[in-house]
This record gives C-alpha cells, sequence and structure tokens, in this order.
C-alpha cells in the first residue's frame, strides 16, 4: 500500500511516498523539500508535491507535525499554517490518514528501522532491548522526547512533553547559566539548555564569566562557529551543551525505566561526532547510588537521513495495515 509522508515542521515541509505492508514501512520514496513561507497551507504544498511526482497521489496520509496534537485545530509555532485533520479528506483527498507529533514519529523511527541506522554513543556497545522501554530524545528547535515500549513483538510509542522537566544544574558554572535565564523566566526548563535556541544562554554566561563583551548573536551563528572551531567561546559552549544533554537524556532514561537510549533530533546528528569525544557519557550515568545500572543501559544516536518521514510512515502502517 502507498501512502504520502508529510514530516511539517516551522521551515520546511518534507514529502515521500512510502510503501507500507503487515505493519512496517517497506520503502521510503525520493524525498521533495518544499519551504512553508513559499505556499499558503498544506494544501498548496500537498499540489506542488503532486505536481513534482506528475501522477495522482494515493489517497492515505501520513502526517508528523512539530506541535501538540491536540484537537481539530493544530497550530504551528513557527509556521503560520493551520491543520485542521477532519479536513484532510477534503482538502488531500485522503480517504485514511494518520496525524502524530513530529516527535512521535520519531520514535516509530527508532522502533522500525534497522541496527545499521544507529551509532553507538557509550554504554554496551549492543543492540537496543527488544523489550522494554527505550527513551527517545534529541535537541531542535525545542527538546523532544518520547518513549518505545516493545512487548511480544509488538511496540506502542509513548509521546511526552519532558523537555518541559526542571532544569537541574550539577555544577557553578551550570548554577550561573540558571541565574541568566531567571532574569527571563521565572520557571527554567531543560529545554532552555538542551536546545538549538539554548546554546546562545550558555554562550552569553561563559562570555559573562570571561570579563568578555557579549555580543548580541543568533544560536546559528555560535552553533557555526562552535563546530568550525573558530570562536573559543563558542566552542566551550558546545562542551558544556554535550555535558548538559548527557545529564538531561540520563534523567529520562532513568524516569522512564529505560533499557536503552537514543538521541535524535537533526542537531544531534550535527554534533554527533562531538558528543562522542565529549563528556556526555560520564554525565549520563552520575545518577549516585544508579550509576552502575545506567552504565549497562546502551546509548545510540539515530543516523536515518528522514526519521520524521520515515516515522510518519511507520506510525500509519502501524495504525491502518497491521
Amino acid at each position: 500500500m502507498e501512502v504520502v509522508a508529510v514530516d511539517i515542521g516551522g521551515t520546511h515541509a518534507r514529502f515521500a511516498i512510502a510503501e507500507v505492508e503487515g505493519g512496517r514501512v517497506v520503502r521510503l520514496g525520493e524525498v521533495s523539500t518544499q519551504k512553508t513561507a513559499e505556499h499558503a497551507s498544506l494544501q498548496t504544498a500537498w499540489q506542488a508535491f503532486e505536481a513534482e511526482v506528475g501522477r495522482a497521489l494515493p489517497r492515505a496520509a501520513a502526517l508528523a507535525i512539530a506541535s501538540p496534537i491536540t484537537g481539530d485545530v493544530i497550530r504551528l509555532t513557527n509556521n503560520p499554517w493551520v491543520i485542521r485533520p477532519s479536513l484532510i479528506p477534503e482538502r488531500l483527498g485522503a480517504d485514511i490518514y494518520t496525524v502524530i507529533n513530529d516527535f512521535g514519529a520519531v520514535g516509530h523511527a527508532v522502533a522500525q528501522v534497522s541496527d545499521e541506522h544507529f551509532l553507538h554513543l557509550c554504554g554496551p556497545d549492543e543492540p537496543l532491548p527488544a523489550t522494554g522501554i527505550t527513551t527517545v530524545c534529541g535537541p531542535g528547535t525545542g527538546l523532544g522526547v518520547a518513549q518505545v515500549f516493545k512487548t511480544g513483538g509488538y511496540y506502542h510509542v509513548l509521546e511526552t512533553e519532558g523537555g518541559h522537566m526542571d532544569y537541574s544544574p550539577l555544577d557553578g558554572i551550570e548554577d550561573a547559566f540558571l541565574r541568566r535565564l531567571r532574569r527571563t523566566f521565572t520557571r527554567v526548563s531543560a529545554e532552555r539548555i538542551c536546545s538549538g535556541p539554548g546554546i546562545v544562554a550558555i554562550y552569553e554566561t561563559l562570555a559573562e564569566m570571561e570579563g568578555r563583551a557579549v555580543p548580541s548573536r543568533d544560536d546559528k551563528a555560535i552553533w557555526t562557529e562552535a563546530l568550525e572551531g573558530t570562536d573559543s567561546i563558542a566552542l566551550a559552549a558546545l562542551d558544556r551543551f554535550c555535558l548538559a544533554l548527557g545529564a538531561v537524556a540520563g534523567d529520562f532514561a532513568l524516569v522512564q525505566g529505560a533499557k536503552g537510549v537514543v538521541i535524535a533530533g537533526g542537531l544531534g546528528f550535527r554534533i554527533k561526532d562531538k558528543l562522542i569525544r565529549s563528556g556526555f557519557d560520564q554525565r549520563f550515568v552520575a545518577k549516585g547510588r544508579f550509576q552502575s545500572m545506567m552504565a549497562k543501559l546502551p546509548v545510540k544516536l539515530i543516523t536515518h537521513p528522514q526519521p520524521g518521514l520515515f516515522g510518519a510512515a511507520a506510525a500509519f502502517a502501524q495504525q491502518h495495515t497491521a
């Protein structure tokens, strides 16, 4: 069965035709990326994709959306589109459809992609558990968190808003991050640090501690300088980001009772080489009396090029073709 898989974010909407069978994704076709700013709605972007394909699209849709899926009006934070699931048959011509949060879709990808799409980060170098819970978290525009529960050859994906738990500093430098953020936010969540925009607060705090003038620059510039190694404060901020992400990922695993952990998200993939060489692993296991237990968890990074699209199709397959 063919299905149109769509991964909708703030800046881009990605489309592909997937083939699903027996509750799983058999094939994911060529990906088309549309800029959301160039289309008035999902419907016009869908029509542009149909024009690219050059034939009528399948009458089945799998949508992964960067927004909580609540009610029949879905609004994206950085995207003016308004998506109403009840209008999908009328507007997109899809008789059957699945709508899922984008990080829930990543959870489905984690459950279905093969072992070759995972990079080992720390812990025992072994496959993810065949039963029990795998924690999935990843930095991007925000901090996504989900869990995959496998049992008896079947799996369930549970979406969460874990990225909004309280941020917990572990040393004096991280105390300074918290103090700086509290100038703006009464409550500081983990997402304020462990996300793409979070690098700004880290950078500005470190610069202030060094007695340097704090230049006004956005997160994209800081990430570029950090990854290119052209700014020492940006590089230090990246090191600190990896430490914080390790601690937060360990917290999620501890809370969820995980037997394995997967780091996801576009930013996670972008910094994969840094994560391996950073103190991520040390912070991940540093859970006091549970350190030895944490050290037994395999921690991977998903390297599939389109986990959102693949996961949307996988969610559809589980719901409609199992």
